[in-house]
């Protein structure tokens, strides 16, 4: 499918081109094996000398072919779906790096993705420096080490908001000879593609707009097929070296730079962790992507509304929300995100903590959810949920302040969640 496509057209048409006769609409392949006439046809599929299916907790039809899409949307050369989003976050560090070595992270990321990198990972002996998304270069580069192997950040911090620089961050992780990972699950590639700005491997919680519905579970990865991994083989051993696991292959040379790190992803991390999204739920994000540019005009609008409302109002002490002039991310927005941002608001209600639970409790739209971005309203107070794992110290970092409510604006009409916000305000 050509690449001068647009992202409405690619969304409706990419990934899958039904031939004469067949379903117009992608088939669940509700299969956990697949069945050869000759054992050798399986064995070259084993030895990763022929493309095929033999069991899906590695790879599947229906999984494939929306990873496609998804890959087509970011501009990337090859794509997996995971089980979470939080398992690709883990996959895509866990690909290239292991016991002793280093990562480098933005402090203001999603709390799960914190706890991940904080403590799970580093049981297994990877040790993660955590660095405000807005230090300097000076900062950034004095934070490597021989054994840093890469670099990670979000678009848009879930739910600090702060918006990344994609660039600085790539220059960085480029002159120390490392990649840039980019979780771009707030954004989407309808308003960011971080692989046009430098990243090299862009992750998603297919979970949150990409599906849009709440429906179905899912991450997915997806490689920029730029990096070069040969340059370097010292640093990437598991990309340049032979694979015991498959009779020695070395994905660089197998598979070239466009499709090595995400061959070995799946041959080797799926086949061992099986942490795979079901073809159902595949299917259902495949329905969400459909609509997703739509989707997210109507997200932002409503977003950029509200967070107009709130900032006027004498009973929020403050909002964030890169599309306000003012707001400390604007310039860093209109850069990156010159279409939209998302349709998450963080803002604080004056008389803090015990405030802010006063005021989610009277909201009649707005479900107290432990989820984000998709068609219903919710909101959440994350110091007291998902960051509650963290001190004081590691709060401040993330941006994550005791007052701060997430606010994600769903599909409802824009006055109709101002009215409801206005008679929840009025309570307090």
């Amino acid at each position: 499918m050509s690449n001068n496509l647009k992202l409405e057209t690619l969304c409706i048409q990419a990934g899958y081109s039904p031939k004469n006769g067949e379903p117009r609409q992608i088939p669940i392949i509700q299969s956990t094996t697949f069945r050869y006439e000759n054992a050798d046809e399986m064995a070259k599929l084993f030895d990763l000398e022929a493309n095929g299916y033999f069991y899906s907790r590695l790879q599947n039809p229906t999984c494939d072919t929306v990873a496609a899409k998804i890959c087509a949307l970011e501009g990337g050369t090859a794509a997996m779906l995971t089980g979470s989003g939080q398992s690709a976050n883990f996959f895509a560090v866990f690909n290239i790096a292991g016991c002793g070595d280093h990562i480098i992270s933005s402090s203001a990321i999603y709390g799960g993705s914190f706890n991940l990198f904080s403590v799970t990972m580093k049981r297994m002996g990877i040790e993660f420096t955590f660095l405000s998304p807005d230090c300097s270069e000076e900062e950034l580069n004095a934070a490597f080490r021989p054994n840093t192997k890469a670099v990670f950040g979000e678009t848009i911090a879930n739910p600090a908001l702060s918006v990344l620089d994609i660039e600085k961050f790539a220059k960085a992780a480029h002159s120390h000879g490392v990649p840039l990972i980019i979780d771009n699950t707030f954004a989407t590639p309808v308003n960011c593609r971080p692989l046009e700005w430098g990243a090299d491997i862009v992750t998603h919680s297919t979970t949150k707009y990409l599906d849009g519905h709440g429906a179905a579970l899912g991450g997915c990865i997806i490689d920029g097929g730029k990096f070069d991994w040969a340059k370097y083989p010292d640093k990437f051993p598991g990309l340049c070296t032979p694979d015991d696991s498959y009779h020695g292959v070395v994905y660089v040379e197998r598979f070239g730079l466009a499709g090595a790190y995400i061959t070995k992803a799946t041959a080797q991390l799926m086949r061992d962790f099986g942490a795979v999204q079901s073809p159902q739920n595949a299917f259902y994000l495949n329905l969400g992507l459909e609509s997703l540019p739509l989707r997210m005009r109507q997200h932002c609008a409503t977003a950029q509304k509200i967070a107009e409302y709130l900032q006027g109002h004498e009973k929020i002490s403050w909002v964030s929300y890169c599309g306000l002039p003012g707001d400390k991310y604007h310039e860093l927005a209109k850069k990156y995100l010159p279409n939209g941002s998302c349709g998450v608001i963080s803002f604080g209600v004056k008389g803090g903590r015990s405030a802010a639970a006063a005021f989610m409790g009277k909201l009649k739209l707005a479900a107290i959810e432990t989820h984000v971005a998709d068609a219903r309203s919710c909101c959440l107070h994350p110091a007291g949920t998902t960051h509650r794992q963290m001190n004081d110290e590691e709060l401040l970092a993330a941006g994550v302040s005791a007052d701060l409510i997430r606010l994600s604006c769903g599909l409802e009409n824009a006055d109709d969640l101002i009215a409801d916000i206005e008679q929840a305000l009025a309570t307090l």
